[in-house]
């Protein structure tokens, strides 16, 4: 999840993608997410094992944001708010 201005982002494991989005969308998720209004959806991956999601999540927080920026433009060059 990231901003409107696609400069703060947020990490998070999730087993309802789309209930998190709205929740986000609501403000309802964390303090963060709420202080830095991170609504939009630009990238996610799909996991079958939650340990591996985990994993994950906890690679990337430590990853540097220009690492993370170039991950996404993998996917989605534009970092444009993704339909799910």
């Amino acid at each position: 999840m990231t901003n409107k201005y696609r400069t703060t982002f947020y990490i998070g494991v999730t087993s309802n993608l789309e209930g998190r989005i709205f929740q986000h969308a609501l403000g309802e998720g964390s303090a963060f997410t709420k202080k830095y209004s991170l609504v939009d959806l630009i990238h996610f991956e799909k996991f079958t094992d939650i340990n591996q999601a985990i994993l994950r999540e906890k690679q990337l927080k430590n990853w540097h944001h220009h690492w993370k920026i170039n991950l996404i433009k993998e996917k989605n060059p534009n970092l444009e708010t993704l339909k799910i």
